[in-house]
């Protein structure tokens, strides 16, 4: 995918020179990295780099020890989970999240918890399914019945219920097939050109997050390593023999 042209846009989100970590030890070490409107931007690295704990400190799930995040022209360092929501950004953990005794419909109404505006709920509900049409021919069923893919497609429709500014992708082909994967990169990517998604996206699939990136971003030991549209790492001799697999 070819880098978005940003004009004179600012940032969305921008992490600067972000430390944090666990009790007394930093894991990320002075990491930054830039997020503008329409982008889906990818974060690659080996087990322990650090992906997993920017995402933390940006959803305020960890405490900035040094750095700010700043989104859509406000400060959110240090802010709590809740807030980091109403102020326009989602989030699609890893780790299957998906009521599986609920309907896909209920799934998507628990997307609006925050909100109490029963006819904006149902709107919002209409609209996600209509990007997802293998959701809306499911509405009435059971989450925890449909495949892993469906799963994660429902999982990403929640996300959308808010009209996120960001969504927060960590690990979007986590546990799916190869094939499923494609599917998910295909909706992400087809999300992103229709509707002007935003994503920052963790991936261990360091060629397909790229290829479905517009830029990237490489960590090495809680810093940054590399940095470029996501077509240059994919090229970068050094990124593809430790990352790409050759």
């Amino acid at each position: 995918m070819s880098t978005q042209t940003n004009g004179n846009n600012k940032p969305l989100l921008e992490a600067k020179d972000i430390y944090a970590g666990y009790t007394d030890f930093d894991i990320l070490q002075g990491v930054s990295l830039e997020v503008y409107p329409g982008e889906i931007v990818c974060v690659i690295g080996p087990n322990g780099a650090g992906k997993s704990t920017v995402f933390k400190t940006i959803y305020g799930f960890l405490k900035i020890r040094k750095g700010t995040v700043i989104f859509d022209g406000q400060e959110i360092t240090n802010k709590r989970p809740q807030q980091i929501l109403r102020a326009g950004i989602s989030n699609v953990p890893q780790l299957r999240s998906i009521f599986p005794q609920m309907t896909v419909k209920e799934n998507l109404e628990m997307g609006m918890y925050i909100e109490k505006d029963k006819k904006r709920i149902a709107e919002r509900i209409e609209y996600v399914l209509g990007l997802f049409p293998r959701l809306a021919e499911r509405r009435a069923q059971m989450a925890g019945t449909m495949s892993g893919g469906e799963q994660r497609m429902l999982e990403i429709g929640r996300a959308l219920m808010l009209e996120p500014k960001l969504i927060l992708m960590d690990e979007p082909s986590a546990g799916l097939a190869p094939l499923i994967t494609r599917m998910i990169f295909e909706n992400v990517e087809r999300l992103n050109k229709e509707i002007g998604l935003t994503v920052l996206m963790i991936e261990q699939n360091a060629r397909q997050g790229l290829e479905a990136s517009h830029r990237g971003y490489v960590l090495e030991l809680g810093q940054n390593s590399y940095q470029g549209t996501g077509q240059e790492l994919i090229n970068n001799a050094e990124v593809r023999r430790a990352f790409l697999g050759g």
